[in-house]
């Protein structure tokens, strides 16, 4: 089992904003909203308070004058008019003794003298919740007084408590209803401006992050909306251009480190083929020529028959050939540094041309030169060119029996450039990054030693060029060994 665990997200962002955004609000909102309409019922019930203090002032001084004059009927008509304003649910008024001496609306069958006297004493205006009949209401109690200023009775005016109740609910409803409604509102705006101002950035943010997993590694983000979603978008890309820059230094770490090994590997093969060419030179060479000096004093018998002269001379060959192949491991293995002067390409040319004559001769080939005469001196080793250019003749012949071969040369600015064709079988696509290796060759066993293509490259690298093999237009091959020019100081 894996020791990492992927957490899948319980909580999407509009719902964290609901939770902890949204919620809140509500909470403080609702709080806020249920404070405020206490207050205002608070405030709804005083003033319906007050209004039945109002009318119970307005007919306080009729009342009064009809009681002290004992006329019943003005008293009457005092309390309809009371009654009038349809904000009175009774009306009773009491001499100072608390008894009842008018009364309109619903009968009190319960009467408190005592307590009425005792309001009518105390001669303060004054209500309260009470029940008569049965019934919730609120009182008034008001004390009328003669022309002296005696208290001489009480006005007590009532209102059903069902009107405080209705009126109360109905603006609970109503605020309760404005608070949702406020709210509904309030979330949506939230959401609304979530969607506008993080919604949208986060689901392009994260769609451009999907696209790079994807593989669209040079996909970037588009710099656009608010400043935070720009700076993580920025920090996006940052990240994508370190990880791309870090990859591409890894890749050339890792090509630098394969050049290297490779190099090292060569470096390990040339040590391991010197060694066996200077043991190979000093083990073989004073018995080859002890051979070839034998063959050859033989060769001055004037008595010799034409089969063991033959012999000799065959003898005197395959000990050049043997001579020709140490002198290859060593050219190969020759780790001498480079000793650079001026050389006309012109003349390398000619010189490999000259040193290959036999050769071309023997095999019947034709070998022509092509380039320009007055090039400008460049400063190589001419030694390791012309064998380079030697070798790339030799291969020609070779490959080109009784065929013809060109060595050309061309001189830029940048680049001194010797093409050698031939109108040979060429080199096949599959095996050219494979023909500059040591020990490779197409050719028959005993025909070659595969050192010769290798000596080339390993020239090529000294002077820091290249060389390479194409389709010549002779229809064979046509091997590329270019330089860098370095002029001479007096070029």
């Amino acid at each position: 089992m894996s020791r990492f665990k992927i957490f899948s997200p319980t909580l999407s962002l509009r719902s964290s904003m609901l939770i902890y955004v949204v919620t809140p609000l509500i909470g403080a909102f609702g709080l806020s909203g249920y404070l405020a309409l206490n207050s205002f019922e608070k405030e709804v019930e005083t003033r319906m308070q007050n209004d039945l203090e109002l009318v119970a002032r307005a007919i306080q001084l009729p009342l009064s004058y009809a009681l002290e004059k004992d006329r019943v009927g003005s008293m009457m008509l005092a309390l309809e008019s009371a009654f009038s304003i349809k904000r009175v649910y009774s009306a009773y008024v009491y001499d100072k003794e608390g008894a009842e001496i008018a009364t309109l609306g619903l009968d009190d069958p319960d009467p408190k003298p005592e307590r009425l006297t005792e309001l009518a004493a105390d001669g303060k205006r004054r209500g309260e919740y009470g029940r008569i009949a049965g019934r919730e209401v609120y009182s008034y109690f008001v004390p009328l007084t003669d022309t002296g200023g005696q208290i001489n009775g009480l006005l007590q005016l009532t209102r059903k408590g069902a009107d405080f109740g209705e009126h109360l609910r109905s603006i609970r409803i109503k605020g309760a209803l404005s608070l949702v409604l406020l709210l509904l509102i309030l979330s949506g705006v939230v959401l609304y401006g979530h969607h506008r101002a993080l919604g949208l950035q986060l689901r392009r943010l994260a769609s451009i992050m999907s696209r790079v997993a994807q593989g669209e590694r040079e996909h970037r983000f588009e710099y656009g909306g608010p400043k935070e979603i720009v700076d993580l978008g920025a920090s996006f890309n940052h990240m994508l251009n370190s990880i791309q820059q870090a990859e591409q230094e890894l890749a050339e770490h890792r090509r630098t480190q394969d050049k290297l090994q490779k190099e090292l590997r060569q470096s390990e093969k040339l040590a391991a083929l010197g060694r066996f060419a200077a043991g190979t030179a000093h083990e073989l060479g004073s018995p080859l020529s002890v051979i070839n000096g034998k063959a050859q004093r033989s060769l001055r018998d004037q008595k010799l028959i034409p089969e063991h002269r033959q012999t000799l001379k065959t003898i005197r060959k395959q000990v050049f050939r043997m001579e020709h192949i140490i002198r290859q491991l060593l050219d190969f293995t020759r780790s001498s540094p480079i000793r650079y002067s001026a050389a006309l390409p012109s003349r390398l040319a000619a010189s490999a041309a000259a040193a290959v004559a036999e050769e071309t001769e023997a095999n019947r080939a034709t070998l022509k030169l092509s380039g320009p005469k007055d090039t400008t001196p460049i400063m190589v080793d001419p030694m390791r060119v012309e064998q380079a250019l030697i070798n790339l003749l030799r291969n020609a012949i070779q490959c080109a029996q009784r065929g013809d071969i060109r060595l050309s040369w061309q001189q830029g600015e940048e680049w001194i450039l010797f093409c050698v064709e031939d109108n040979g079988p060429g080199v096949p696509v599959d095996i050219r990054s494979e023909i500059f290796e040591p020990f490779y060759t197409t050719k028959q066993v005993g025909e070659g030693t595969g050192l010769g293509l290798s000596v080339v490259h390993a020239v090529a690298e000294e002077h820091g060029g290249r060389v390479e093999v194409n389709d010549s237009r002779m229809g064979g091959a046509c091997f590329r060994f270019m330089l860098p020019a370095r002029l001479a100081e007096n070029g």
